[in-house]
């Protein structure tokens, strides 16, 4: 898998080994990308090569990046068609299900809800039935008891409290028919607190354990809020005894997975103290109490031993020193994770020439900022035909980092066509625009995001001073009102390509058809909601900046050019002008010559300066003209704004443009 084989190993015993090896393959596991699922396939990988796994989007997750195999496979069980293609070309005999959606305080969505839990549930218990199955186990909760939750047995009521707690036990009702009265195979596990490796790091235990390595306690909420804690290892040895025995002798049953102990805040705390040496005491309350936080949480596991053969082995302590100890061995895997409060994604698109050297320290910028927000990220880095190192550079990040993609151009187009290049690509609800040489501070974005949730569609940074010479800052700054008067909308002056932007916004300057693109002027132009954060903008990280003065003249021709006419209104004009002044000229020398004949004569210069003065108009009127028809001509032409090379996805490149189109679309899907 990787070098560091101690992530995924386990404390499983030789009779577990042995029970595993008896399992009829192939051996299917869905919801690979949960901590649960992965650590089952982990150790059931040791073991045996006919397992397979399955989720949806499982190569963008961050526990298995680093897992190279084609056994783990895309699919979206809501999906029955996909779901069933699958199923046809693996025809698993043992399946394991640990896809669930909900568990969490931030997975809100009560569609998203029941369509994974339950109808998931359904669409794999249907494709089975078809292809035949020996053993289904499927992970079920004990939050289906609800607030029935101390010590029932199996045969007690359930109350759910929640749109997860129901959505689980309607899952547990259904592999009851399917088992009960069909005589499928299949079982319903209720799984209590399991803990271990690979869990979420906002969850208690992992919270629990890297504040206890630095010698302090998290924030807690009341410590008599107890969790009957199931080490992860123990968990999934249950599930292979389950496949082994009752999915043959009691199909349909419900079974709870519990060590039977209530172990409340405080004597977590109490255990915590004792296995890390913290000084300090816990302060409870710290935190506000959940909804579905309950005083009384344990199970009963009777049923479990009876049945199955099957008890806890590994006490709170061990499985949190076990927990501990994978931390540490954990910590090059763990420093890119973060877990979002918020399911919304926030897409930050970076163009990049000639900035190897700061896209590492931008990387890091831009992690810290985005992980302050709550909000689920991504980092595009669009690598524009540099001639320098930035595709290797971006391509290591790829591989440590699952929230970083790479694309990279067959040539240099242009930061305005890398923009658009990484919004194609982008699958946020707001994109970030920003140069990868780090004058945008990427510590701006949270103040962005804040316009943004205030209901701004665009926020864009004000550059209210900037770090170069006095000349340069002057130009720039006589550039944007010298644009704003002449633009036929109101263009916000001193705001460059940085900014934030909603993906409606995003979805209609994409629908723009012309090549030519200056970003910030079609920013404007598309309208909605706006708002500048003013900002002081630094110089390069690193080298000397790619723009000159003749550089930032055809930048200033592109930009007026782009979106005014007022240039031609003014040739009109001063046509117009001149016409009448060359009337009113013709009719003074008539007059002067009939009253002066012989000096009307001597005036040579004053036709040579007209004639000159004339023809530099005119030339200047033509150079106007013709910077309007080369656009025109650039736009006919209707050659593409630029050429992907490749694609850097999950640490690998995808380069024919089949796979290419293929990788985004997957990429927009979320898969």
């Amino acid at each position: 898998m990787t070098d560091n084989e101690a992530l995924y190993s386990d404390n499983w015993g030789s009779a577990t080994i042995e029970e595993v090896k008896m399992l009829q393959g192939p051996i299917l596991i869905v919801g690979v990308s949960g901590f649960i699922g992965a650590k089952l396939f982990f150790s059931i990988r040791r073991i045996r090569d006919d397992v397979y796994a399955c989720s949806r989007n499982p190569m963008n997750n961050w526990r298995l990046i680093n897992v190279n195999t084609p056994n783990i496979m895309n699919c979206d069980i809501t999906d029955y068609d996909e779901l069933k293609v699958l199923i046809n070309s693996i025809k698993p005999m043992t399946v394991f299900n640990l896809a669930a959606y909900g568990a969490y305080s931030r997975q809100t969505d009560a569609e998203k809800i029941h369509m994974t839990n339950y109808n998931g549930t359904l669409n794999l218990l249907r494709a089975l039935s078809e292809t035949g199955c020996r053993a289904f186990v499927h992970a079920g909760t004990s939050s289906e008891y609800g607030l029935n939750c101390a010590g029932p047995d199996e045969n007690g009521e359930l109350i759910p409290n929640s749109n997860y707690a129901v959505s689980k036990a309607s899952a547990g009702y259904i592999i009851k028919y399917y088992g009960r009265i069909l005589n499928f195979p299949c079982v319903n596990l209720r799984l209590y607190s399991v803990y271990g490796p690979w869990e979420e790091k906002d969850r208690l235990i992992p919270n629990l354990i890297s504040n206890g390595l630095a010698g302090r306690y998290p924030n807690f909420v009341d410590k008599s809020i107890s969790r009957d804690f199931v080490y992860i290892d123990d968990c999934n040895g249950a599930m292979v005894k389950a496949a082994l025995t009752i999915c043959r002798t009691n199909p349909g049953i419900s079974v709870n997975i519990a060590s039977g102990i209530k172990t409340t805040l405080g004597d977590a705390a109490k255990i915590a103290k004792k296995l890390f040496g913290i000084a300090e005491e816990p302060s409870f309350g710290t935190m506000t109490n959940r909804k579905w936080d309950l005083s009384e949480w344990f199970g009963n596991p009777a049923l479990a031993e009876k049945l199955m053969g099957w008890k806890s082995s590994t006490s709170f302590e061990e499985g949190l020193r076990l927990n501990a100890e994978w931390e540490k061995n954990a910590a090059d895997v763990l420093k890119y994770v973060s877990v979002p409060k918020i399911e919304k994604k926030i897409s930050a698109v970076v163009a990049c020439y000639r900035d190897n050297l700061s896209i590492p320290v931008m990387h890091e910028r831009l992690t810290a900022a985005f992980r302050t927000t709550g909000y689920d990220y991504e980092i595009i880095f669009v690598n524009d035909g540099s001639p320098a190192d930035d595709e290797k550079v971006i391509r290591v990040l790829c591989e440590k980092d699952t929230h970083v993609i790479g694309i990279s151009h067959s040539r240099n187009f242009g930061s305005q066509s890398a923009f658009v290049s990484g919004m194609e690509v982008a699958s946020g609800d707001a994109v970030v625009l920003m140069d990868g040489d780090g004058q945008d501070p990427p510590e701006l974005i949270p103040e962005f995001v804040k316009k943004w949730e205030e209901g701004f569609d665009i926020v864009y940074g004000q550059r209210i001073k900037r770090e170069a010479p006095f000349y340069m800052q002057f130009f720039y700054k006589l550039f944007y009102r010298i644009f704003r008067k002449l633009s036929d909308i109101n263009v916000p002056v001193d705001a460059g390509d940085f900014s934030l932007i909603d993906k409606r916004a995003v979805s209609h300057i994409l629908k723009f058809t012309e090549k030519d693109i200056f970003l910030r002027g079609l920013r404007a132009w598309v309208g909605f909601k706006q708002v500048g954060v003013p900002y002081v903008r630094p110089e390069r990280l690193f080298g000397k900046s790619t723009n000159n003065f003749g550089k930032n003249v055809w930048w200033a021709k592109k930009g007026i050019f782009s979106f005014s006419m007022k240039p031609l209104y003014y040739i009109q004009g001063l046509g117009i002008a001149i016409f009448f002044v060359t009337i009113a000229l013709i009719i003074f020398y008539l007059f002067y010559y009939l009253m002066n004949p012989y000096k009307a004569s001597q005036g040579i210069m004053t036709l040579v300066m007209l004639i000159l003065g004339l023809g530099s108009i005119q030339l200047i009127s033509l150079s106007i003209i013709g910077d309007y028809i080369g656009k025109i001509t650039e736009e006919v032409k209707n050659r593409p704004k630029f050429i992907r090379d490749r694609i850097i996805y999950n640490g690998k490149a995808y380069e024919d443009e089949e796979n290419i189109i293929k990788i985004i679309g997957n990429i927009k899907r979320g898969l």
